[in-house]
């Protein structure tokens, strides 16, 4: 009576792992805010507030010169976008439940939902807060004209995907050295205000400055991103494989890493966080 129905077939389970994906995905959302709309409109907030401040920045310290020809304010929002998708992306993975967690003594829960349900759930409020701020942009403001959307929105699942690859290595790291951890989580995070080079583009930069932003994934998705949104602008020292590829690198070594933790899982890890 009490025991569970398994799946007879690879679709069926396949089906159930989807369902368990998606209403973890909305739990994870509504653990921010019970309200999904306030949430929502929190979270464009913290979006607006990174552009202004930047447009004042750029302003105030004449650095608008720097910027590619065209929509300045769409310039800053590529980066804005990018840099908030990647950051998030790795908080939200970095803090999904691990293998000790309370939600794992429940028989279908496992710790491949809880990552992918935080993956998803920074995608999906990452990505309909970007689209309503240009909406609204668009709408209110000025007539925005991206010269190629796919590759323009190509760009943003890579930042996406390269902060979920980020967020697995911490994850794994996690259990064994949560002090750590959540100190190189924020270091990260903070650090690429400035090394993801969303204040400049590759094109710009002396080779002696370049050394210090190319090793960031993220860095090489926002200045490719630009080079889809603006017309005018072409990278040339900047790719689209070396995010790809260093983030499907780490994503293995993220995976292996949190398959051997949870073999090796404690309940009272959960006590140290």
């Amino acid at each position: 009576m009490f025991e569970q129905k398994r799946p007879t077939s690879g679709a069926a389970g396949s089906a159930k792992l989807l369902s368990l994906i998606y209403h973890s995905t909305v739990r994870q959302l509504r653990r921010s805010h019970g309200n999904a709309v306030i949430g929502l409109l929190m979270n464009m907030m913290q979006t607006v507030v990174f552009v202004a401040a930047f447009y004042v920045m750029f302003s105030v310290l004449g650095m608008r010169g720097n910027a590619i020809r065209g929509d300045f304010l769409l310039y800053i929002m590529t980066g804005i976008f990018l840099f908030m998708t990647h950051t998030k992306a790795v908080g939200a993975v970095a803090g999904a439940e691990g293998p000790s967690s309370a939600m794992m003594k429940h028989a279908p829960m496992n710790t491949v939902v809880s990552i992918s349900a935080a993956a998803l759930g920074s995608l999906y409020i990452q990505l309909l807060s970007m689209f309503l701020v240009l909406f609204v942009y668009h709408a209110a403001f000025t007539p925005i004209s991206i010269d190629r959307p796919i590759g323009t929105m190509a760009m943003v699942l890579l930042a996406w995907f390269s902060g979920v690859a980020v967020g697995m290595v911490f994850f794994a790291l996690k259990p064994w050295l949560p002090g750590f951890v959540q100190i190189a989580t924020t270091i990260y995070q903070r650090a690429n205000m400035i090394a993801s080079g969303k204040m400049f583009v590759a094109n710009a930069m002396p080779g002696s400055l370049l050394v210090f932003f190319d090793w960031n994934p993220l860095f090489h998705a926002i200045d490719q991103c630009r080079g889809f949104t603006f017309i005018n602008y072409n990278p040339h020292f900047s790719s689209i494989s070396y995010p790809l590829y260093l983030s499907i690198v780490l994503m293995m070594i993220g995976l292996m890493g949190e398959f051997y933790t949870r073999k090796h899982a404690s309940l009272s890890w959960e006590a140290r966080r």
